[in-house]
C-alpha cells in the first residue's frame, strides 16, 4: 500500500488517543444506543472533556485551533469501529463553522464554548417533508416582526434532531425570491413554539438520532441571523466542499475497515476443509477490492490536501463524494458476499456497515446531484443547465 503523507506524528498520537476513547466510551454502548435510537448525552460531554469536539474552532471559543486533519482522524476512527451513533462530525464541522464564519461575536461567545464542551448539541435543519433539500421549494418562513423573526414551518431527516439544543434553520426571509430569499437563523430549542417530533426509524444509522422539528410562531431575536439576510443560499454553497469531503472521508475509511475485517474472516473461515482465503476467487476478488480502495484513498487524501490549501472547488469535492460513496457501496457489497451467510448477521460489523453506507449516496446531496454539479463544471447543460 502507498504510505499516507497527510499526517504528522502529532496527528498519529492524537489518533491513538481517539482510538482508546472510542473503544472505552463508545463501542461498548453502541448496541444499546442503536436499540434506543440515540446516544446518551453523557458521551458528548466526555468527548468535550477530552477535546474531541469543535477542535478546529479557535481557543477563545472553546476549541483548540487545530487543523482539519485532526477532525479527519476522528472521522476515520469512528468509521474504523463502525460507529454511527454520535453525530460529532455534523456538530463540530458543519454547525460550528456556520456559527463561526457567519455569526456575530455575541452568538459565537454564547454557543461555541458550550458546543465544544458537549453541553449543547448542534443540528442544521434544511430538509422538509415536501421539498427534500431543494432550497427553492422549502416553505419554512422567518418573517421580520420588530426586533425578531417569527419562524413557522417544519423540517425532517434532521441529524442530531432528538438530542439537539440549538439548530441552524434554513428559512425563507423573502419567500418571493425563492432560494435567493433564504437565510440561516440560529434557534435555541428552549424557545417557545419549538417542538421535536418523533424520532425517525431508519434502515441504517440506527443509533444516530434523526427527528422531525416543528416551528410554530417561534420568535427568534434578530441578532440570531447568521450573516446577511437573504444570503443563506450563498453561505450554504460556500461550505459544501468541506461537508462533502467529510462524507468521502468516512466512506474511504469504512472501506479500509471492511477490507481488514474481510481478510481476517476469509483467513479464519474454512470451506471444504481449507481456508476460504485459499480459493482463487477469494484472492482475486480481494486483490480487486484492495486496488479500488487504494485508488479511493489516494484521491480522497489529495482532495483533502487541496482543501487545506483552500484550493478544493465544489466540483472536485462533488467528485470525491460521488466516487467514494459509489465505491463504498460496491466494496461493502463484495466484502459482505465473501462473509457468506455470516455477512447477513447483525453481529458481524460488515452487516451494519453495509446497511449504514446506503444513505451516503443520498445525504449531502444525492449522487445524481453530484453528477449535475460536475457536469456544469464541464460547461454542459447550456443556459438551462
Amino acid at each position: 500500500m502507498i504510505p499516507r503523507t497527510l499526517f504528522t506524528p502529532e496527528h498519529e498520537t492524537f489518533r491513538a488517543s481517539v482510538r482508546r476513547f472510542l473503544e472505552a466510551e463508545v463501542q461498548p454502548f453502541d448496541e444499546r444506543w442503536q436499540e434506543q435510537g440515540y446516544a446518551d448525552k453523557s458521551v458528548w460531554k466526555k468527548a468535550g472533556e477530552n477535546g474531541f469536539l469543535c477542535m478546529s474552532m479557535p481557543e477563545e471559543f472553546g476549541g483548540s485551533g487545530a487543523d482539519k486533519l485532526f477532525s479527519m482522524v476522528l472521522m476515520e476512527e469512528q468509521a474504523r469501529i463502525n460507529n454511527s451513533s454520535v453525530g460529532w462530525g455534523l456538530h463540530s464541522e458543519i454547525v460550528a463553522p456556520y456559527l463561526f464564519n457567519y455569526g456575530s461575536d455575541a452568538l459565537k461567545k454564547k454557543y461555541l464554548p458550550k458546543m465544544a464542551s458537549g453541553e449543547m448539541i448542534g443540528a442544521i435543519a434544511m430538509s422538509e417533508p415536501g421539498a427534500g433539500s431543494d432550497l427553492q421549494a422549502i416553505k419554512t418562513t422567518a418573517l421580520r416582526k420588530a426586533g425578531s423573526y417569527v419562524l413557522n414551518g417544519s423540517k425532517t431527516f434532521i441529524t442530531n434532531g432528538w438530542n439537539c439544543d440549538l439548530v441552524i434553520v434554513v428559512a425563507k426571509t423573502d419567500p418571493a425570491k425563492g432560494a435567493k430569499g433564504t437565510s440561516l437563523i440560529v434557534v435555541d430549542t428552549s424557545m417557545k413554539g419549538f417542538a421535536k417530533g418523533k424520532r425517525l426509524k431508519k434502515m441504517g444509522l440506527k443509533g444516530q438520532d434523526t427527528a422531525e422539528l416543528f416551528f410554530d410562531n417561534v420568535e427568534v431575536p434578530a441578532e440570531n441571523l447568521l450573516g446577511q439576510e437573504n444570503n443563506g443560499f450563498i453561505y450554504l454553497m460556500q461550505e459544501l466542499p468541506w461537508e462533502r469531503m467529510q462524507i468521502a472521508i468516512g466512506a474511504a475509511a469504512k472501506c479500509e475497515a471492511a477490507l481488514g475485517w474481510t481478510i481476517a474472516y476469509v483467513n479464519d473461515r474454512k470451506a471444504f476443509g481449507k481456508p476460504v482465503a485459499s480459493f482463487q476467487n477469494t484472492r482475486f476478488k480481494l486483490a480487486e477490492i484492495a486496488t479500488e480502495v487504494q485508488v479511493m484513498r489516494v484521491f480522497v487524501d489529495r482532495c483533502m490536501e487541496l482543501l487545506l490549501e483552500k484550493k478544493l472547488d465544489t466540483a472536485t469535492a462533488s467528485m470525491a463524494k460521488l466516487w467514494a460513496t459509489d465505491m463504498e457501496g460496491k466494496v461493502l457489497d463484495e466484502c459482505l458476499q465473501l462473509h457468506g451467510g455470516y455477512g447477513f448477521m447483525w453481529e458481524f460489523p460488515i452487516s451494519q456497515a453495509y446497511v449504514d453506507a446506503r444513505v451516503t449516496r443520498i445525504y449531502g446531496g444525492t449522487n445524481e446531484i453530484m453528477k449535475e454539479v460536475i457536469s456544469r463544471s464541464l460547461g454542459l447543460g447550456g443556459k438551462d443547465g
